[in-house]
């Protein structure tokens, strides 16, 4: 974990963004959860989006070295992880790959960029495209329910149906892990069953930290109506 000159913690998906950018990275590779700050930045030639978990990400990471060996490929998880796919040269120095959690990796190098651009993190992270995330889960929650429910949003008119008088009309759905929806303003909510536990997980996104607290208070309502 990294925080700011003021002690605010960066969350694992903006500091793999920056890790990122330091690196040089061509080829981000990061599970569909991850905050889409990583896409509006600008600063990578391709983003690659898997299912959650490192596997996923590892083996999407070495598909990207197939198709462009010479490419600079890393990924990262929203839950700080971070792994290089491919060598990266920096200042005539080569950083071996590995491709698994590096937990010293990521505040080095978000130190290092501070430093190179003169700017404190907080810069650094208000740089960014200013995308929010919050996240929370329903305990006790049956897989098979969790998964009979997402299935009863089968198009956009269902999904407007429970969500519409929240979060407006549907722009995208993504259904690579669970059920990630885009509305027409820019607002995420993904809703996904725990892999591992018998919990109901939601990720919501947006473009105030409060908005995405209140979209995440919102729908852990509608999950736990949705348990009975």
């Amino acid at each position: 974990l990294i925080s700011d000159e003021y002690g605010k913690w960066l969350r694992g998906d903006v500091a793999g963004i920056l890790c990122a950018r330091y690196l040089g990275a061509d080829v981000v590779v990061t599970p569909v959860s991850s905050n889409s700050a990583v896409e509006k930045s600008g600063y990578f030639k391709a983003v690659r989006r898997t299912q959650i978990g490192s596997p996923f990400v590892i083996a999407e990471m070495q598909k990207a070295l197939a198709d462009n060996h010479s490419a600079n490929v890393v990924g990262y998880e929203a839950n700080g992880g971070f792994l290089t796919g491919s060598d990266i040269c920096i200042d005539q120095n080569t950083l071996t790959a590995l491709p698994t959690r590096d937990a010293i990796l990521v505040p080095l190098a978000i130190l290092i960029l501070a430093d190179k651009e003169n700017k404190t993190i907080s810069q650094l992270v208000a740089d960014l495209p200013q995308r929010f995330t919050a996240s929370d889960r329903i305990k006790e929650f049956p897989t098979e329910l969790s998964k009979a429910r997402l299935t009863e949003l089968k198009n956009n008119t269902t999904i407007e149906s429970v969500f519409d008088l929240y979060f407006g009309k549907v722009k995208s759905v993504d259904n690579t892990d669970g059920l990630r929806i885009t509305f027409t303003n820019d607002e995420v909510v993904h809703l996904r069953p725990s892999g591992n536990a018998p919990e109901f997980r939601c990720y919501n996104e947006a473009a105030t930290e409060k908005r995405a607290i209140e979209m995440n208070r919102l729908c852990m309502e509608i999950l736990s109506d949705w348990k009975d």
